[in-house]
């Protein structure tokens, strides 16, 4: 395989275009780096491509070292033939050089291996070769009698000679493929309920008597059956006709007119029955499980990217509000840095129910640190405590807004290591109050402190391989961090270990040298912190951010290799540093087109990308990507579910998008779920092709179920209309 031709095929890029990035991804470059500032040299491909491109990469490459072992491996037995070297060269997965390799692998004790070792091969040999016409097979059986190697009578050599020929069918590569094939296109896939008496087999009961074709299951599905397998309360199988299954095998093998023929059918049945069959269906349930997986980590990582990226909301003073019942509502102000002002605990809810007493407490905190919005978690008593303080938010006619944030992962953080250090006088609960004020400041400041995992956006993650899922959930927290940016004067050690080129123990080391050294000046005052040198230093510096540098380039995203042609392109054009700092740019595109943009590159000596990417840099200096999404809708006022009705329109968030819909937000402590069906007029393959997380959406409801706490909601224009 032409490893390079391939990877270059499959993403439809120019040969010069795969050629440097597999050049760039071997040299140690960062995918965040590459995405930003060798633009020219990708053909201006994304992030989100380029890990795409490195996991295909890593991929053919293991293909290729898997190839040559498996070749070497058969050499050494001197069984490696022209015909083999061909199909290796031209296998395409990871199973098909498996399935190659299969009759030349060590094999454990068989019923195979048992009757060779008898000395029946010449005789499995002699039946499959079908050649003898006439006779009588017991005669021919007689020959291979062996009492010393265990061979009695002439029963035992035919089944001994069969037991060889079955297990030569089933390692059979070719078949293997065409049965595979078969699978994939006209199985079927069942499951039966277990331990039906039992409460929790409940969740499963439309998973009894089920049966779909492998070809139509969605990947939702699959992860259902798979736990309620692991669970204990499925049987699943796949399967196709065990006769056509076994047709297909004896019409690779099976000759007519020879005394043998007859044989050389039942070891070809039993070969596919006893050991293509199970081993085939274990491969489809585990392709199945894996592009499953895919599917399910893919959403983890569509959810993911958007609530990562939610808008901040800039320059409040907020309230943190942890609801709870018995133990009280720990509450905790911080100031529009996200510097904790103030905290403590009211007690509004069951069973203490001092309403009063809590709301004079938080009128109080407003009065004194001038509170302008309050966060309130979604947990236990979320409810009760949305109630109160939308009845208390009347009072201050618009000044006061509030919001309810998913506080998914905040108790993993509040428990965590890195909450203790961060706040070692609060207990658990004082630190989640904390965490739920600063989520809604800066979502993504805050979100990078905590466990993707636990941040409570996908399905079935817990099924996830973890380590890819991890892997692929880091890669979308590394992608955000350096869109964004971070403020290399104010970012936590979690924020700027996802910087292009900083791992933990450099984090760590920035840090430690601002709190000796005092804030950073410049970004070349990067090159003095412990350990981080011009490599870490080329792929991180873009993406630092220094808030009133003396030089304004350092709070862009300009990477400090262009700014001599950065600085060239002002001077050519006559403007200033202040012409920068005060936006007076306004012209600077028209005077590039007007001047023409090739001789503008020559003369400043930058890629044609890079220049697009310093205008935009120049014209808003120290812009954050996020200021241009729109921003979190804060509540007045609140709804309970038994307030809805069927048609009523109502505003919401998108809390969560999975395979079969999304889950909205619409304010009444129980998310609604737009099924797949209701989300557009138009046919929709995917519900993540109209939304994302944090989307503000009208919604219509269709169905309120108050005792199932269930409720229906559509997105068409018309929801009466059906197709």
């Amino acid at each position: 395989m032409d490893l390079l031709k391939t990877i270059t095929a499959e993403f439809n890029l120019k040969e010069e275009h795969a050629t440097n990035i597999v050049a760039l991804l071997d040299e140690g470059n960062t995918i965040p780096f590459i995405a930003r500032y060798r633009k020219e040299l990708t053909g201006h491909i994304d992030d989100q491509v380029l890990r795409e491109f490195a996991d295909r990469l890593t991929y053919l490459r293991n293909l290729e070292t898997r190839k040559a072992e498996v070749s070497r491996i058969i050499e050494e037995q001197g069984k490696l033939t022209e015909e083999i070297t061909e199909a290796l060269s031209k296998a395409v997965t990871l199973t098909e050089v498996e399935d190659i390799y299969r009759p030349y692998k060590q094999k454990k004790k068989t019923r195979a291996t048992v009757a060779m070792a008898k000395g029946l091969t010449p005789f499995a040999e002699l039946i499959l070769a079908q050649e003898v016409k006439e006779g009588n097979v017991s005669d021919f059986a007689k020959e291979y009698i062996n009492e010393e190697l265990g061979v009695n009578n002439e029963k035992e050599a035919i089944q001994g000679a069969l037991d060889i020929i079955a297990e030569w069918v089933s390692d059979n590569a070719d078949l293997r493929k065409k049965l595979r094939n078969i699978y994939m296109r006209t199985g079927e896939i069942s499951s039966k309920l277990l331990k039906k008496e039992e409460d929790e087999a409940k969740v499963y009961e439309m998973y009894d008597d089920y049966s779909e074709p492998v070809s139509e299951i969605k990947s939702h599905r699959i992860l259902a059956l798979n736990r309620g397998e692991k669970e204990g309360y499925l049987r699943v199988k796949v399967a196709i006709d065990k006769d056509f299954g076994g047709r297909v095998c004896m019409a690779a093998y099976v000759k007519a007119g020879s005394i043998f023929t007859s044989l050389v059918e039942e070891a070809a049945q039993d070969g596919y029955e006893r050991l293509i069959a199970p081993s085939i269906e274990r491969e489809i349930r585990s392709t199945l499980t894996e592009s499953a997986n895919e599917q399910a980590i893919k959403m983890f990582e569509v959810n993911l990217r958007p609530l990562l990226m939610q808008p901040p909301m800039r320059d409040k003073v907020t309230l943190g509000w942890d609801p709870a019942f018995r133990t009280g509502c720990k509450l905790a102000v911080v100031d529009e840095t996200g510097k904790v002002l103030d905290k403590t605990v009211i007690y509004p809810t069951q069973p203490q129910n001092k309403v009063e007493e809590g709301k004079a407490v938080v009128r109080k905190l407003i009065a004194k640190h001038g509170v302008q919005v309050i966060s309130i978690g979604n947990g236990t008593a979320s409810k009760e405590s949305e109630i109160i303080v939308a009845d208390l938010v009347k009072e201050y006619s618009g000044k006061v807004g509030y919001m309810v944030v998913s506080e998914a992962g905040a108790s993993v953080y509040s428990a965590s290591k890195l909450g203790a250090e961060e706040f070692p006088d609060y207990d658990v609960s004082e630190r989640s109050a904390v965490s739920i004020a600063r989520r809604l400041q800066d979502p993504l400041a805050e979100l990078i402190k905590i466990d993707p995992k636990s941040i409570g956006v996908g399905q079935y993650q817990h099924d996830m391989p973890e380590n890819r899922l991890d892997s692929v959930l880091k890669g979308v927290m590394e992608d955000c961090v350096n869109k964004v940016g971070a403020d290399l004067n104010t970012a936590s050690v979690q924020l700027l270990s996802y910087v292009a080129g900083i791992n933990s123990s450099i984090a760590k080391n920035i840090v430690a040298y601002r709190e000796e050294h005092g804030k950073f000046k410049t970004r070349k005052e990067l090159l003095k912190v412990s350990k981080l040198g011009e490599k870490a230093f080329t792929q991180c510096a873009g993406f630092m951010r220094i808030p009133g540098a003396k030089n304004i380039l350092d709070n862009t995203g300009v990477h400090p290799e262009s700014y001599e042609g950065t600085k060239k392109l002002l001077q050519l054009f006559g403007y200033s540093d202040d012409d920068v700092k005060n936006g007076n740019l306004s012209d600077l595109k028209n005077k590039i087109s007007t001047f023409g943009v090739k001789k503008v590159c020559e003369f400043t000596e930058l890629g044609e990308a890079t220049l697009n990417d310093i205008v935009n840099e120049l014209l808003k200096p120290g812009r954050d990507v996020r200021d241009a999404l729109p921003k979190p809708m804060l509540r007045t006022d609140v709804m309970d579910i038994a307030d809805l009705l069927p048609g009523m329109k109502i505003k919401g968030t998108v809390r969560n998008v999975i395979d079969f819909g999304a889950f909205i937000d619409i304010g009444v402590h129980q998310d609604g779920l737009v099924h797949i069906s209701e989300i557009s007029d138009r046919y929709v393959r995917h519900p993540s092709e109209v939304l994302k997380v944090g989307d503000v959406v009208e919604a219509t409801v269709i169905s309120v179920d108050v005792r199932k706490k269930r409720i229906g909601l559509s997105l068409k224009s018309n929801p009466a209309l059906k197709k």
